[in-house]
């Protein structure tokens, strides 16, 4: 099976390091020009993906193959077409099982390219955040709260969250692998709706400033 992926920096990184079955061939490509040019690969997976129409309409040019796009935030609902969401944030493909939402004759895709590469996942549902991104964003949102009010330090917030819950990262040293632009942008998304994730005036700050 032949698997063509956009991504770069730490994805990539995480996307080859977990790459362990040699029935697989990985296509990288540096753009997604040469992801829809990899017409031959039997699945997608656009690890860079944002939800803009032009994006959207190219992607589903690769339809019926399987198409992955790590969209985090936007829903199969909202986008319109019959992509596979996969939670690829940085960090996020390292964890044991994948987090996937798809319809039921995508579902059967997914299982196929994931038993080929060897990999665990799981099924959540079509919502913003899925599941771990949404605990991770509250998580952040909440440290970023704490160090707000002064309680504490952002380093020795860090280091109390990875003592106490053996965390692999703190929450700051995790906001920016995965980006405060990122989190901000999920964390608004669910506050229109739930009030628990209201975004830290800080966190909000620091996001429109990140580089």
């Amino acid at each position: 099976m032949k698997i063509a992926i956009l991504a770069n920096g730490e994805t990539r990184e995480e996307f080859t390091s977990k790459h362990k079955s040699t029935a697989i061939e990985l296509i990288f490509a540096d753009s997604l020009n040469d992801l829809l040019a990899a017409g031959g690969a039997d699945a997608f997976f656009d690890c860079e993906f944002e939800s803009d129409p032009e994006r959207v309409t190219r992607l589903a040019e690769l339809l019926p193959k399987p198409v992955f796009i790590n969209s985090v935030t936007h829903t199969l609902d909202e986008i319109g077409q019959p992509f596979i969401r996969l939670n690829a944030w940085p960090t996020f493909l390292r964890r044991d099982i994948c987090e996937i939402a798809a319809g039921q004759a995508e579902r059967e895709k997914a299982r196929l390219v994931f038993d080929a590469l060897g990999w665990s996942f799981r099924v959540v549902p079509d919502i913003p955040g899925m599941i771990a991104a949404r605990i991770v964003a509250m998580i952040v949102d909440e440290a970023y709260y704490t160090y707000e009010a002064g309680v504490s330090t952002k380093t020795d917030i860090d280091i109390a969250m990875k003592l106490g819950t053996n965390y692999p990262y703190g929450p700051f040293e995790w906001s920016e692998k995965i980006g405060l632009e990122k989190i901000s942008l999920l964390l608004s998304r669910l506050s229109e709706t739930d009030t628990r994730y209201s975004v830290s005036q800080t966190l909000l700050k620091e996001s429109t400033s990140w580089h």
